[in-house]
């Protein structure tokens, strides 16, 4: 997976920490612990509530590990990986797959449904076309282009077999990739790993997905929002968490500006090209992988459509920036998100 800015979820936490004396003995106090490590394509960032800086470094060590495998199984840019080998394998035959990329491929096919097919892991059909990255070239496809891949991309083609941990594209050229949700599966394992090694106030922030557990000290994590048309670190809304998950997905992450028009990195499964009607979504949710994919997904469904179905979603929450700056809150957050200042009005 290539190379992510930041998306729009930061955690306002500085790192501190203090000691004080029991008699001639030096206890530490809980403070902060951090480490960062890169995969996927972005920074994955580990933060503990703690008075075990050693411990949890070492818990932190094994989270990495667990991503590193991950990424392992899931890029399309690692070669023998089971994504790359399923793409590879394309209209031939059906090839065995790890449990962990099964399961995420279960969970993109719910989440497929439930958006209509807005979340659709077979958009990599697509991907080639448009240029968001390093090598980004501000070039827009040709319509007919778009439309000669679009009968490759459908989240329904995909044959799963849970028992036979078995994956089949079964036309040739479709092509998945896990990119809108590997992330988010990747922050519950890590998550799994931090609390069997004791920690119960931590948080995790992998590229815009993010899960906190716990207390940062004495109150809830402190997480904001930024204002999608601000500078990166200018927010617009605020809420304090203890063990959710907490996604964010943006237009302004990768993109580039033609005739004064944004294109961006989210892709409509359905037309090829840019979504519209959505400027940012977050997404708050007890899981990470369906926080993750969700996020996506709304942004594609667009505000009005998208929030409905978060509405009808249970433990399921979201803030959405529409298009013409609209802001949608659900119901659950109303009373709980502070909205500290209207979003940047800009193209």
């Amino acid at each position: 997976m290539r190379a992510i800015l930041l998306r729009i979820v930061l955690p306002l936490v500085l790192a501190s920490a203090c000691r004080h004396s029991a008699g001639t003995e030096q206890v530490p106090e809980p403070h902060l612990v951090q480490k960062t490590h890169r995969a996927m394509g972005a920074e994955a960032d580990l933060s503990a509530w703690t008075s075990d800086e050693t411990a949890a470094l070492h818990a932190f060590d094994e989270g990495f590990a667990e991503i590193d495998r991950l990424e392992n199984l899931m890029s399309i840019w690692r070669p023998g990986s089971d994504i790359v080998r399923l793409n590879d394998a394309a209209g031939r035959r059906a090839v065995k797959v790890s449990p962990e990329v099964v399961e995420v491929l279960r969970v993109a096919q719910d989440v497929g449904d439930w958006t209509k097919g807005a979340f659709d892991v077979t958009f990599a059909a697509l991907s080639d076309l448009w240029k968001f990255d390093q090598d980004q070239d501000n070039h827009v496809p040709a319509a007919d282009q778009i439309r000669a891949r679009l009968p490759l991309v459908d989240y329904r083609a995909l044959r799963l077999d849970v028992a036979a941990r078995t994956a089949y594209l079964p036309r040739q050229g479709m092509r998945a990739h896990l990119g809108g949700i590997g992330k988010g599966y990747a922050i519950d394992r890590v998550a799994s790993i931090l609390r069997s090694r004791g920690l119960r106030n931590f948080m995790i922030q992998f590229g815009g997905d993010l899960y906190v557990a716990g207390l940062r000290g004495p109150r809830p994590w402190h997480l904001a929002i930024q204002d999608p048309r601000a500078p990166i670190g200018q927010y617009f809304a605020a809420i304090e968490l203890s063990d959710s998950s907490f996604s964010t997905s943006g237009d302004y992450e990768r993109f580039f500006m033609q005739d004064g028009h944004r294109f961006h990195h989210i892709l409509n499964p359905r037309t090829g090209e840019p979504a519209q009607g959505s400027r940012s979504v977050t997404i708050v949710a007890e899981n990470a992988t369906l926080a993750d994919a969700l996020s996506t997904g709304v942004f594609v469904m667009g505000p009005d459509a998208g929030m409905a179905l978060i509405e009808r979603l249970p433990k399921v929450e979201g803030v959405i920036v529409s298009s013409d700056n609209r802001v949608l809150v659900s119901s659950g957050l109303k009373n709980r998100l502070q909205i500290t200042a209207p979003p940047t009005e800009a193209p």
